[in-house]
């Protein structure tokens, strides 16, 4: 691993758990901010699964999935965040767990959900790792199991955070659209462009996904490094 390389890993695990380590940054707050929107735009609906992308590589999307998961887990819920993104996963890394099983391995039929879930050092969240990294991580999401494992931890937690990748690079996050209650799009200020926003926010709309809004990582109109809560409305 290179020295950049090395840096850009250290600083993901740091940004990725920063509603725990730094309770009090503004970033934090922003990631509390965005879980009370959240609950506010479900009303006093049961809903306990979030998928959670992003249009392109490096918005934030990993970022954000741990961080609502911290304050999810803050606010006493029971949370599993889950990476599904079986072709660059880094969960595991954030939270110094390995990565040798985990749903690549409960999806092939190797293993079972409850046996793969890791506790973590923060009370109330745990996670599911993405495991080896398979030929066919398309295939595998596209599985019934998949849609069987979400239903099992939907009635185990409060919570489930499915963290997949990028919409306009694979078709993996497309698939776990509609198999959740909800869906978040990551942003990311000064990096993501309108062009490709508007592309990833069609390819929910095609697969319809019970679109929330987005998230949008260092806003620097509001002169702070932060996650705020949008609208769809407000991406068009």
């Amino acid at each position: 691993m290179g020295h950049k390389e090395h840096e850009s890993v250290l600083i993901s695990r740091t940004l990725g758990r920063v509603a725990y380590q730094s309770k009090h940054l503004p970033i934090s707050e922003g990631f509390r901010t965005l879980r009370t929107n959240i609950q506010f735009s479900t009303g006093r609906k049961q809903v306990k699964t979030l998928v959670i992308t992003s249009s392109q590589s490096g918005d934030g999307k990993t970022t954000t999935s741990s961080n609502l998961a911290i304050v999810m887990a803050q606010q006493g819920k029971k949370v599993l965040l889950i990476d599904a993104d079986m072709r660059k996963p880094s969960l595991h890394s954030i939270y110094h767990l390995p990565n040798r099983k985990g749903l690549s391995t409960v999806l092939s039929g190797q293993q079972q959900l409850e046996d793969m879930i890791i506790p973590t050092d923060i009370p109330r969240l745990d996670l599911l790792t993405s495991g080896p990294v398979p030929p066919n991580p398309s295939e595998l999401l596209g599985f019934e199991e998949m849609e069987v494992l979400i239903n099992q931890a939907r009635d185990l937690y409060d919570f489930v955070i499915i963290d997949t990748p990028p919409l306009l690079v694979v078709s993996d996050a497309q698939i776990l659209l509609n198999l959740c209650e909800m869906s978040l799009l990551v942003l990311k200020s000064g990096k993501t462009t309108k062009v490709d926003a508007k592309k990833a926010i069609h390819l929910m709309e095609k697969a319809e996904a019970k679109f929330l809004g987005v998230s949008l990582n260092q806003n620097k109109e509001k002169k702070m490094k932060d996650a705020y809560y949008y609208n769809e409305e407000k991406t068009r």
